[in-house]
């Protein structure tokens, strides 16, 4: 049987930066701040496709 998850993201978009966080699919746990990025396709492209990887 296949186990699926899901998780929620949150972008803080602005001109020269992103502030990223993730919440897991869960009820109730608070949202995990991830860090801050640079406002670029690159940087955006680089986050990992798991908050854990």
């Amino acid at each position: 049987m296949n186990k699926h998850s899901m998780i929620f993201i949150g972008l803080d978009t602005h001109k020269e930066f992103h502030e990223v966080a993730y919440c897991e699919e869960q009820r109730g746990p608070s949202p995990v701040h991830y860090g801050r990025i640079p406002s670029s396709k690159v940087s955006v492209k680089k986050l990992p496709p798991t908050p854990n990887d």
